[in-house]
């Protein structure tokens, strides 16, 4: 009898030891709850029978939609955001040249008012909605735009094209720039010049890629732009001109075009705490020990110079990682930069993404995995998004001696 029992105990001793460690690897392996249901509206017929492409805009709300307070047409700052719902506002603009345009309003306020929950139920719906429509726009504020198009371009599944847009003045007000970036966002989502692009940030007419793009002034109408990177392209009547691809647009069509971050096999409450810590003169290691002890998983130091913090700081980090299993992404505050990951420890080297897109990278990285090499290889790989150019073996490059050009040959 016992010598039975010895070999079961065992193999129920081994079965329970890969249990946990399955459990610890896979932040997100509980089952998923039920999928949020989206009411996104039909192809109307009328435009089914349309030769123009099929554009959806999902309204989120903002500044775009906002109406200025005490019905005061020149005051570009005291407005209530999120006010005019995006059917309305879509009806006063003049009937699209280039697009057939629906409408879903997911939400309406600020973007700041988002949680990351209600950011996993707006990606699924613009999954949902591009199952349908051949592009969509995504309106929001642009307080935290850069970080709602982050966290959807690392989590839409579809190739479709998606562009975000938003305004600096609100709807109603004079000199407003929401109705042109709203009709030209569209006509970049129509134009299907994104398709593989990932998701895009487009206004004023300037077309960016939403891992590069940043918020640089808090009034101005051109205040975005990209450090280091520049634009994909711009908007001008009539053409979309793109100039530039990002990095996983040359992924298109392959298996590794989409992201490790598949929502749909995760549960929202699967997302965790991911903060920022900002460095400068002599900081104490207090806001570190404060987001750990509120639960923190991950947590983004936006460093002096090329990502360094104090020693107090330094501190805090060291005994986050060795008592509380904490992962750090280090960052530069500086506004560009690359910093180069070290390639071992709980703290990972953010590549040139600034610390807000580096916490959104951080944060799905850990809604999948307790695992800190697989983080580490994401950030290396899909979130570091650099360009390698290679030629096969069959493959010669020869350079024509009559039209002095170069030109690939195959010896195939």
């Amino acid at each position: 009898m016992k010598r039975m029992l010895i070999p079961l105990l065992v193999l129920s001793l081994i079965a329970v030891t890969i249990g946990v460690l399955a459990a610890s690897n896979l932040a997100g392996a509980a089952e998923a709850a039920p999928l949020p249901k989206f009411d996104i509206p039909a192809v109307s017929a009328a435009h089914k029978s349309s030769p123009l492409p099929n554009v959806i805009v999902v309204a989120t709300g903002g500044t775009l939609a906002g109406a200025a307070r005490d019905g005061d047409k020149t005051n570009f700052q005291n407005y209530a955001a999120g006010t005019y719902e995006m059917k309305d506002l879509v009806a006063q603009l003049p009937v699209h040249k280039t697009a057939d345009v629906s409408t879903y309003q997911f939400g309406n306020k600020g973007s700041g008012g988002y949680t990351i929950k209600e950011l996993y139920d707006l990606s699924l719906a613009v999954d949902a909605a591009l199952a349908i429509y051949d592009g969509a726009v995504v309106t929001t504020g642009t307080d935290t735009m850069e970080e709602i198009a982050y966290f959807l371009d690392l989590t839409v599944r579809s190739e479709k094209p998606v562009v975000v847009t938003g305004a600096m003045r609100p709807w109603d007000v004079i000199g407003t720039d929401g109705p042109a970036n709203l009709y030209q966002a569209i006509k970049v989502a129509g134009s299907n010049k994104t398709k593989w692009f990932g998701t895009v940030v487009m206004l004023n007419d300037v077309i960016f890629a939403a891992r590069e793009v940043t918020k640089t002034n808090s009034h101005r109408m051109d205040t975005f732009d990209a450090p280091m990177f520049g634009a994909l392209g711009y908007v001008d009547d009539p053409a979309v001109r793109i100039y530039r691809a990002p990095a996983r647009a040359a992924k298109a069509g392959t298996p590794e075009w989409k992201s490790p971050f598949d929502l749909k096999t995760i549960s929202k409450d699967s997302l965790p705490i991911v903060e920022i810590a900002y460095n400068y003169q002599e900081a104490g290691g207090g806001a570190i020990r404060g987001f750990v002890e509120d639960g923190a998983k991950g947590i983004v130091t936006a460093g002096t110079g090329a990502g360094g913090i104090s020693s107090k700081m330094s501190a805090a980090r060291k005994d986050a990682i060795d008592n509380h299993g904490v992962v750090f992404v280090s960052t530069t505050r500086t506004g560009s930069g690359t910093i180069y990951d070290s390639g071992s420890g709980n703290t990972i080297g953010g590549d040139n993404l600034n610390a807000a897109h580096a916490r959104m990278m951080l944060l799905l990285s850990l809604a999948f995995t307790n695992d800190v090499h697989t983080i580490r290889d994401w950030f290396t790989t899909y979130g570091t998004q650099d360009v390698e150019v290679s030629v096969d073996s069959e493959t010669v490059l020869t350079t024509s001696d009559e039209a002095v050009t170069k030109e690939l040959v195959t010896t195939r």
